[in-house]
């Protein structure tokens, strides 16, 4: 039973907008589209910053970053989901995230907005047949009019191939 206390906190809380299921995101964009991960896996937004790379690792390893004296990877989603490349603008940013028990950085195009999603405005991602791998997409949250494909960065960024990569950076 809810202490007078917790009823009261939820609903201050519901009522200055805060989702208190869990449901909020940090929504991004690369291109046009927009893409969110869990609020609660998010560390911190920081200004894009030179990354030192690292010899031998794949493309989407953008390199790592010194971030308070830890050793951070990062990656750029962009190479990472097949899209062309383009140059940094004042608004790119790396959100470092924790994926696991390691803290990533991911290098997208803009930081959007933290949004409240309701679990009935959040569908399974769809079904493209075998060629096309969704895997990467918990769902696909609804906001207003627009879709927000949400990211499940632990089968993102935690595949065999850059767990292999990421291991050697740090």
């Amino acid at each position: 039973m809810a202490t007078a206390l917790e009823t009261a906190t939820k609903e201050s809380a519901q009522q200055i907008g805060i989702d208190t299921d869990g449901n909020q995101f940090l929504t991004f964009q690369l291109g046009e589209e927009f893409y969110g991960v869990d609020i609660l896996r998010v560390q911190e937004i920081k200004g894009y910053t030179t990354v030192t790379k690292i010899p031998n690792t794949p493309d989407y390893i953008k390199g790592v970053l010194n971030l308070r004296g830890t050793i951070v990877p990062i990656v750029e989603l962009r190479t990472t989901f097949g899209m062309p490349t383009i140059d940094y603008t004042m608004f790119t940013v790396i959100v470092v995230v924790v994926v696991r028990d390691r803290i990533m950085g991911l290098v997208v195009d803009s930081v959007s907005d933290v949004l409240n999603i309701s679990k009935k405005d959040i569908q399974a991602p769809p079904e493209f047949g075998s060629r096309v791998d969704v895997s990467v997409l918990s769902g696909i949250g609804k906001s207003g009019d627009k879709l927000i494909s949400l990211l499940d960065i632990d089968r993102l960024l935690i595949d065999p191939a850059l767990a292999e990569t990421v291991a050697a950076t740090v």
